[in-house]
């Protein structure tokens, strides 16, 4: 039974996130039907990771088994055209070892956010970006970020819901750039807990409007308190860009 490796890219805003859910489109459901359409089986399609509502991927990696064999540029042209016209791409199949697992298999995950800075409203970006219309400072968003790089205990950035069985997360990645009026937050960690990325850009916003201080930001890191972070960032600005194996 073939393993196929599936690359994908999608806007999230019109699902309720990756998980498939009894009473609301999400990626995955998406994609099983996709799966089911082509083949004619009811298989389950595995995930990365689960992205929230409104979060959109531009390299998420799935893997799913089927008994029929297709070539794989084949399987993702099928899946392709049975996706329309949900937006979804399916960017690349290939067929992998039995003992391949999206999630499992994982390396590092790479993370975007995205924050227009600017009093203007949005046009093209609506739905793709956090529109910020307080003037940030980036470089001393940067300058903070670099307090939550490294071993921590995450739980001032952790989603009260999480079900990661522990706290601590070591994050290799946290960089704040301006590009114009465009900052991005670039991240990545072998793995990140539920709402981590969203909170913790909310709090370097703080830092960038000069609410908080680069030892604001780590003191609520030191408390290990989800009511010590600062506002949680819309998920609309958040991309999965890459996931390494």
């Amino acid at each position: 039974m073939p393993r196929f490796k599936l690359t994908i890219e999608y806007d999230g805003t019109p699902f309720c996130g990756w998980q498939l859910q009894p009473d609301a489109p999400s990626v995955q459901g998406a994609l099983e039907a996709a799966v089911k359409a082509m083949s004619g089986e009811e298989v389950r399609v595995h995930g990365s990771g689960r992205t929230d509502a409104g979060v959109h991927a531009l390299g998420q990696v799935a893997h799913c088994d089927i008994a029929k064999t297709f070539p794989p540029g084949r399987f993702r042209d099928g899946l392709n055209a049975h996706l329309r016209p949900d937006p979804i791409a399916v960017l690349a199949a290939e067929i992998v070892p039995e003992t391949f697992e999206a999630r499992f298999s994982a390396k590092k995950r790479h993370y975007l956010y995205r924050i227009v800075n600017t009093r203007a409203n949005l046009a093209l970006d609506i739905g793709r970006v956090w529109r910020v219309p307080r003037a940030l400072d980036a470089g001393a968003m940067h300058h903070a970020a670099q307090r939550l790089v490294g071993k921590h205990d995450f739980t001032t950035f952790r989603d009260t819901e999480c079900q990661a069985k522990s706290p601590d997360k070591t994050l290799d990645q946290l960089d704040v750039i301006r590009d114009g009026d465009t900052i991005h937050v670039v991240t990545s960690a072998r793995s990140f807990l539920h709402s981590q990325v969203r909170s913790m850009v909310g709090s370097l916003v703080w830092v960038g409007e000069g609410r908080w201080s680069a030892d604001d930001l780590a003191a609520a890191l030191a408390a290990r308190d989800r009511a010590a972070c600062g506002p949680v960032a819309p998920p609309e600005g958040l991309y999965l860009v890459r996931v390494e194996y």
